[in-house]
C-alpha cells in the first residue's frame, strides 16, 4: 500500500438510511468519512417509504438524495461503488478497502450497511411485481391495499399469521395452501371466525391484465381474482464482506420458523470482530427504514466514543513519548559517529556535472552531503531535526574550509521548512523512526525547486533484519513517489527513476547488499 492512499476515521459501506444516518452522527462528530454505496437498495422496488414520522409518504429515491445532501454538509464523502475487498491491516491498525475499480482507501472503524435481499418464492410473475401488487410487510403496505383483494400465498407454517394479521386491513383476504401446511383444527377454526377464505392447490402463476394484478392462477388452470399478493420472502443478510472479516450469518427464526440470516452485534452495532460495526437489515431483519436509520445513528455514537477513546489514548502515549527531534538527538549521541562521512554515491553521481548553484539538503545528519556540495562550489541549505546532528555537521563544514557556504538550519520538516527556490533539492533517504510525513515534505520540496533545477529523491527499497529503527516501515517504489508528487503535466521531465544494489556493511562489520531506488526530476 503506497503512502497516498486516502485515510479516512470511518469507512461506511451501504448508503441506505442506516448508512447514512450513521455517516450523518459522525459527520457531524467531526469524523473524516467516506460512504460507498452500491446503488441497490432493499426498498428500491417500493413507490413510498412509510412509518418514518416527518417523512411519510417520500419516495425511496428521494429520501436517500435528502440523506446524501445532508451528511454532504457535514463533509462526509459518498461515493457510487462496490466494494470487493476489505482486509485488517497489521496489527489491527484499520482495514484496507478496495472497491470494483480499484480505488483503494484505509479506515480506523468500518460501519457495514449492506442490507439484506428477499429471495422470492419461485412462482411465475412474482418477480415483476415485487414491491407493486407483491407484497409482504402489512405495516409498509398495508394502507395502501386496504379494503383490496389480497391473496395470502403459503410456503412456510408463518402463512396463518400472515393472513390473520392482513385481515386487519381487509375482509376480503384469501390464504392460498399453495406448498405451504394443511393448517391445524384450531387455525382453520381461527380463519372461518374471522372470514378468511382457504383455497386448496398449487399456485403456477399471477394473472395480470393491462399492467394491473387481477388474480392468482392455479396449477388446474382456476383463476381465483386478488387485486394483491402477499408473500413471505427468504431474508438474507449481504454479509459477504464481513465473512471475509470472520463474521458468519446465524439463522433467524420466527414462531419456530427459519426466516432468513443476519450479523449479531450488541444494541449499538458492535459485532465480535474488532473495529467493525453493523446497522440496518443485515443485523435487524424486521427494521423498517426508521428503524434502520435509528440503528445507524447508535452505531455512529458509539463508534466516535470509541475512537474518542482511542484518540486519548494516542495523546497520553504522544504526551508521555520523546519527540522526533528527542529521539533522533539521542540516536546520535550514541555515538561520536553514526555515518560514513562520506557523501551518498546517487548525490555524487547525479550532481557531479550540474552548474553549482543554490542547494537545499533535507535531512543532512552529519553534514558529509551539504559538505561535499559546498565543496563543489554550491551555496547550501542544510537541515535536520536533530541539534545534535547540526552541531556536529557544523563542526565537519569548519574543517572541511566550507563553513561559510552553509547554512544550517534546525526544521522539523513536518511543522516548517526553508524559505526560498534551489536550483538543487536532495532528500537523501529521508526516512525516520518516528512518524515523518514523508509524502507531505517531498510536496513541499518539489514546489522549492526554481526552474531548470533539479528534485533528488533516493530511499531505501528494504531494510535488513538489523535494521530494527526501519523495520516496519512503508517503502514505496520510485513509480509511486513520482505519482505521489503530483507534478503537473509538462512541467517537469523525468530524468531518472530506477532501482540499483549497493553494498554496506552490518553491524558486525560483514558487507551486505541492499536495494536502494532513485528518482530524479528536472522542473522545465
Amino acid at each position: 500500500m503506497s503512502d497516498n492512499t486516502q485515510a479516512y476515521d470511518v469507512v461506511v459501506i451501504g448508503g441506505g438510511a442506516a448508512g447514512l444516518s450513521g455517516a450523518l452522527a459522525l459527520g457531524r462528530a467531526r469524523r473524516s468519512v467516506l460512504v460507498i454505496d452500491a446503488g441497490d437498495p432493499r426498498n428500491a422496488p417500493a413507490s413510498h417509504v412509510h412509518n418514518y414520522l416527518g417523512r411519510e409518504g417520500t419516495p425511496p429515491g428521494e429520501l436517500l438524495a435528502i440523506g446524501r445532501d445532508e451528511v454532504a454538509g457535514y463533509g462526509v464523502e459518498v461515493v457510487t461503488g462496490e466494494v470487493t475487498v476489505v482486509e485488517r491491516l497489521p496489527e489491527d491498525s484499520g482495514f484496507r478497502v478496495v472497491r470494483g475499480d480499484g480505488a483503494t482507501v484505509t479506515a480506523r472503524r468500518l460501519l457495514v450497511a449492506t442490507g439484506l435481499t428477499d429471495e422470492l418464492p419461485p412462482i411465475p410473475g412474482l418477480a415483476e411485481r415485487w414491491g407493486r401488487e407483491v407484497l409482504h410487510c402489512p405495516y409498509c403496505h398495508g394502507w395502501e391495499v386496504r379494503d383490496a383483494a389480497i391473496g395470502v400465498i403459503a410456503t412456510s407454517p408463518m402463512a396463518v399469521h400472515q393472513a390473520l394479521l392482513w385481515r386487519q386491513w381487509s375482509e376480503d383476504i384469501t390464504l392460498f395452501l399453495h406448498g405451504g401446511p394443511e393448517p391445524t383444527d384450531e387455525e382453520y377454526e381461527q380463519l372461518a371466525a374471522r372470514g378468511i377464505a382457504v383455497v386448496d392447490g398449487e399456485v403456477a402463476g399471477l394473472e395480470v391484465t393491462d399492467d394491473r394484478l387481477t388474480g392468482v392462477r392455479l396449477a388446474g388452470g382456476r383463476v381465483v381474482e386478488r387485486a394483491a399478493v402477499v408473500v413471505q420472502t427468504k431474508l438474507t443478510a449481504r454479509s459477504g464482506l464481513l465473512e471475509s472479516l470472520g463474521l458468519r450469518p446465524v439463522e433467524a427464526e420466527m414462531v419456530g420458523q427459519r426466516i432468513g440470516s443476519y450479523i449479531e452485534a450488541d444494541p449499538a452495532g458492535a459485532t465480535e470482530a474488532t473495529n467493525v460495526w453493523v446497522a440496518g437489515n443485515v443485523t435487524g431483519l424486521l427494521d423498517q427504514v426508521i428503524g434502520a436509520a435509528a440503528a445507524g445513528l447508535k452505531a455512529g455514537a458509539a463508534i466516535n466514543g470509541d475512537l474518542v477513546t482511542e484518540d486519548t489514548r494516542r495523546a497520553v502515549r504522544a504526551r508521555n513519548a520523546p519527540s522526533d527531534a528527542e529521539m533522533w538527538d539521542d540516536r546520535y549521541r550514541e555515538s561520536h559517529r553514526i555515518w560514513s562521512g562520506k557523501p551518498n554515491t546517487v548525490l555524487v553521481r547525479e550532481v557531479e556535472d550540474l552548474a553549482p548553484g543554490r542547494a537545499l539538503d533535507l535531512g543532512c545528519g552529519e553534514g558529509a552531503d551539504a559538505v561535499w556540495l559546498a565543496g563543489r562550489g554550491w551555496q547550501v541549505t542544510a537541515t535536520d531535526i536533530s541539534r545534535v546532528a547540526l552541531g556536529r555537521a557544523a563542526e565537519h563544514a569548519a574543517a572541511a574550509g566550507v563553513a561559510d557556504r552553509v547554512d544550517w538550519q534546525f526544521h522539523d520538516l513536518g511543522a516548517t521548512f526553508p524559505e526560498g527556490a534551489y536550483d538543487l533539492v536532495s532528500a537523501q533517504f529521508l526516512h525516520s523512526m518516528g512518524d515523518l510525513p514523508r509524502e507531505r515534505i517531498l510536496h513541499r520540496a518539489a514546489r522549492a525547486v526554481a526552474p531548470g533545477g533539479v528534485l533528488l529523491i533516493v530511499g531505501h527499497a528494504g531494510f535488513p533484519a538489523w535494521d530494527h529503527h526501519h523495520a516496519h516501515m512503508e517503502l514505496p517504489t520510485p513509480d509511486e513517489v513520482l505519482a505521489q508528487l503530483e507534478l503537473p503535466e509538462g512541467e517537469w521531465e523525468v530524468l531518472l527513476s530506477d532501482e540499483h544494489e549497493r553494498v554496506q556493511n552490518d553491524p558486525d562489520g560483514n558487507p551486505t547488499t541492499r536495494t536502494d531506488n532513485a528518482l530524479k526530476v528536472r522542473r522545465r
